[in-house]
């Protein structure tokens, strides 16, 4: 027995013509309690149909009636089942009859998905409580035992196409109603996170071709199921989310409509390929010598299906479902992030059975604010690490031998050249001293680094590296950015370092205020630029480029007189022109190769011309951060997030999540006042208080609420300038009399006061 469009229909005539359901109630059943029935109802044209039921689940039987069935005898055919389920098969698709032999059952879909659809839209139209009940207790009984077959039996996939049975059951239009939700849903997930790896990309691959809203719908209803089995769960340190069944299964059957978003979503016109250029060997590259993993060698994709499909988010431009819808807010608050890292860092944790889930592998669920706590510990950890084999050393010598820190001494008028020097020194020294903890000195000054000098160090030398009297970058007016100057006559050296610092300074979980546009971050992860990146760098080039792609006249030659060629300017206004392929003066733009021209006219501007400067910077960049998950966990867009901070100002949550101290509390006059003073300050000063609070006036991933001040009363009344502990985000207040001795201190504070010393 088995269902099609047009058996169901007939049945449901029959039933509505006699006003009794029982035979339709029973059919069910039967067909929904049977992964063998139901394997091979709505067949597509050309896939087989059993030929007789195999005799290998207790509800398969056809006689006696279930209705007349004793417990006694639904025992005795479940006994039977276990002797007898092995030897059930269900016939391969007429397709892959000719296929290998050794061809698994379940990795393709033979469900005639349109017919399935039209037979739930009719049957659902009736009333459901006529069914209702029976198919959930049958849809039950069918997804325990698949999910016991594909625990206790790991060939099973093979033999029986379990695609089927999870996209009928996954089709079906009440998922989202509580007794399904609750009852059915968990079940299939738990069923398809078993499935081998083939399995998995079937159903990324066939899920891909859903609209964004059905897929959507899916999304939704697994993350309902999450948040509420993370706000019912009691979970504790020594009782994780990661040893909860149902939490672990959700999340890797939302890896599968991840990845089915991405692949059916709007991928870049030209694919981005993979940047595998190195960096020449030149004789005035004093870090050539280094050893460290190139472009061409470095991994590009951190799970199974991922690797299977070779699909990566920086492959797709947009996925169906945008990816912070993906976040699951409940469980990024509750989730014990340092146990997890522990989990994530067991042996061969990337491509092998794990004793314990990590949501690290399933980096997608996770929130921005989340990663960065995640990236925190594993930076943490390798510091400590540095710090213990320098003491190890150092016992070893019989002396000490050198700093467990990463120091830097510097002068605040040659910033710049003093660290520079210093970093340089120290990478041909040792590399490795690189994932020591930062300390930073400014010279004249009795700060002690805790954390505020190297926040200030950070921004005082992007100030400096970024200025067009450098000449290392140049300023993009039209998008506010900042782009490698092609023509720049420093050494690659120098744009080594300048990736060095911006890897320490994310080492060190330090927010710059950088303006690059978004493409870098695609290329820091391995992908090159391409056309569509553009629009958001350069607008005009692109809006014109589109331009010449949009035109469909045949007298393009005449219209563009366009050849293969480039021009710009150099930084001291001279017109340069390349050639964008061999011959390229004598070849002109026509409809047969405008594409080709957009292509090549794109990939000079964003990779070629600048490939020098950039693989520099770039491998700056991977000293500090190439053994860190920061690629595996991060997209482009949070790693922009990540190194640039969020850009709302809410200062509503900054009041919200400060602590007092030393007397103060909210209540306090003098707090009160503070806060008046803050909300009616204009962004511009507001930037200057955090600067002075905090040694940044960047924002850090998940907000302001993240900085955690503490406001500290300084003593009584005075005429004392308000100071703070930039280390520990600590603003130390006197209590003063009167808001207009407030506002008036506290803005003077703010606009005149830099620098540190001991208070």
């Amino acid at each position: 027995m088995f269902l099609s469009e047009e058996k169901l229909d007939q049945l449901m005539q029959e039933c509505s013509e006699s006003g009794n359901y029982s035979t339709l109630k029973q059919t069910l059943w039967d067909v929904f309690s049977s992964s063998e029935r139901l394997g091979a109802s709505w067949p597509r044209s050309g896939v087989s149909k059993l030929a007789t039921p195999p005799v290998s689940k207790a509800c398969d039987t056809t006689s006696p009636s279930l209705k007349k069935m004793t417990k006694e005898e639904v025992r005795a055919l479940e006994g039977e089942k276990d002797v007898d389920s092995s030897e059930a098969e269900i016939p391969a698709p007429v397709e892959a009859v000719a296929a290998s032999s050794l061809t698994m059952a379940s990795s393709v879909c033979t469900v005639d998905i349109d017919s399935l659809r039209s037979s739930y839209e009719k049957l659902f139209n009736m009333d459901n409580s006529i069914f209702e009940a029976g198919l959930v207790n049958a849809l039950v009984m069918l997804c325990s035992n698949m999910e016991m077959d594909l625990k206790v039996k790991p060939n099973v996939a093979k033999d029986v196409n379990f695609l089927n049975l999870y996209e009928i059951v996954l089709e079906l239009p009440v998922l989202g109603c509580e007794a399904y939700l609750e009852n059915v849903v968990p079940l299939v997930c738990r069923g398809i996170a078993l499935l081998p790896v083939t399995s998995q990309v079937a159903l990324v691959k066939s899920w891909s071709h859903h609209s964004a809203e059905r897929l959507k719908s899916m999304l939704e209803n697994l993350q309902q199921i999450l948040s509420l089995r993370v706000y019912t769960g009691t979970f504790t340190r020594d009782h994780l989310m990661n040893d909860d069944e149902t939490i672990s299964s959700c999340t890797t059957v939302i890896r599968i409509i991840y990845y089915a978003s991405l692949l059916g979503g709007v991928h870049y016109t030209k694919q981005p390929v993979w940047d595998t250029s190195e960096l020449p060997l030149l004789d005035t590259d004093n870090f050539s010598s280094i050893e460290m993993v190139g472009n061409a060698s470095r991994k590009r994709y951190h799970d199974h299906i991922s690797e299977e499909m070779e699909l990566s988010p920086l492959d797709v431009r947009v996925p169906l479902i945008p990816l912070d819808e993906f976040y699951n807010e409940p469980l990024n608050e509750t989730i014990e992030m340092d146990r997890d890292f522990a989990y994530w860092k067991m042996p061969d944790h990337s491509f092998s059975e794990k004793t314990k889930f990590s949501f690290m592998s399933h980096p997608f669920i996770l929130n921005p604010a989340t990663k960065a706590q995640a990236l925190y510990y594993d930076n943490r950890i390798r510091m400590y690490s540095e710090r213990r084999m320098n003491l190890f050393q150092s016992m070893m010598a019989g002396a000490f031998q050198s700093n467990p820190y990463l120091k830097l001494q510097v002068r605040r008028d040659h910033i710049v050249e003093d660290a520079l020097v210093e970093l340089e020194v120290v990478v041909l020294e040792n590399p490795q001293d690189l994932k020591k903890q930062l300390m930073v000195e400014f010279d004249a000054e009795q700060g002690i680094d805790e954390g505020g000098l190297s926040k200030e160090f950070f921004q005082l030398i992007v100030e400096e590296i970024f200025n067009p009297d450098y000449g290392m970058f140049i300023h993009c007016p039209e998008s506010h950015t900042y782009w490698f100057n092609p023509s720049s006559y420093e050494s690659c050296a120098q744009f080594t370092l300048i990736g060095i610092v911006l890897g320490l300074a994310m080492y060190n979980s330090v927010i710059l205020d950088l303006h690059l546009p978004s493409v870098i971050y695609r290329k820091l992860e391995g992908k090159k630029g391409v056309f569509e990146d553009l629009k958001e760098f350069k607008q005009s080039v692109w809006k014109g480029l589109d331009d010449l792609l949009e035109y469909s006249g045949d007298d393009m030659e005449d219209v563009f007189m366009q050849p293969f060629q480039i021009n710009y300017t150099d930084i001291y206004g001279t017109m340069i022109t390349t050639d964008l392929k061999e011959g390229g003066a004598d070849i002109v733009v026509s409809q047969a190769n405008k594409r080709e021209y957009v292509d090549l006219y794109a990939d000079f501007l964003l990779n070629k011309c600048v490939e020098k400067q950039f693989l520099a910077f770039q491998r700056g960049f991977n000293l500090v951060t190439s053994e860190s998950p920061l690629q595996m966990m991060f997209t482009p867009q949070e790693l922009e997030m990540l190194i640039c901070g969020e850009k709302e100002f809410d200062f509503n949550e900054l009041e919200n999540s400060t602590e007092y101290d030393g007397g103060f509390s909210k209540e306090t006059n003098c707090v009160r006042w503070f806060w008046e003073a803050v909300h009616s300050m204009d962004l511009e000063d507001k930037r200057k208080l955090l600067q002075f609070t905090t040694g940044s006036d960047r924002i850090p991933v998940g907000g302001l609420a993240k900085l955690k001040l503490i406001i500290a009363k300084n003593g009584p009344d005075s005429d004392r300038l308000p100071s703070a502990h930039t280390c520990f985000n600590v603003l130390l207040l006197p209590e003063y009399s009167s808001k207009e001795k407030m506002n008036s201190l506290l803005m003077k504070a703010i606009k005149e006061c830099k620098g540190f010393g001991m208070l």
